[in-house]
């Protein structure tokens, strides 16, 4: 099952405690998906009262940080050697 060595590991890089983190986390996901369907909006905008509005936001304001923080490093990137002048 788990040798000495896997024992000695941080709890965080066992594999079978990531993949428990995987599954807590889709669980708790999907609960508060669910819980859109349950719980009555009182939207300031008109799209902000649509159901999973907030699920679909956060992943396309998470997708579009990422992009930009790709874009951007195309213009900051520096030279491996930068330093060794």
């Amino acid at each position: 099952m788990d040798s000495p060595k896997d024992k000695k590991k941080h709890w965080l890089i066992r594999p079978e405690n990531i993949r428990k983190l995987i599954y807590l986390s889709v669980a708790i996901l999907a609960i508060i998906a669910l819980l859109d369907f349950a719980i009555h909006p009182h939207a300031a905008f008109g799209i902000d009262g649509t159901k999973l509005f907030y699920s679909w936001y956060g992943f396309a304001t998470c997708v579009g940080m990422v992009l930009f923080a790709k874009l951007l490093g195309i213009f900051l990137k520096r030279k491996d050697d930068y330093y060794d002048n």
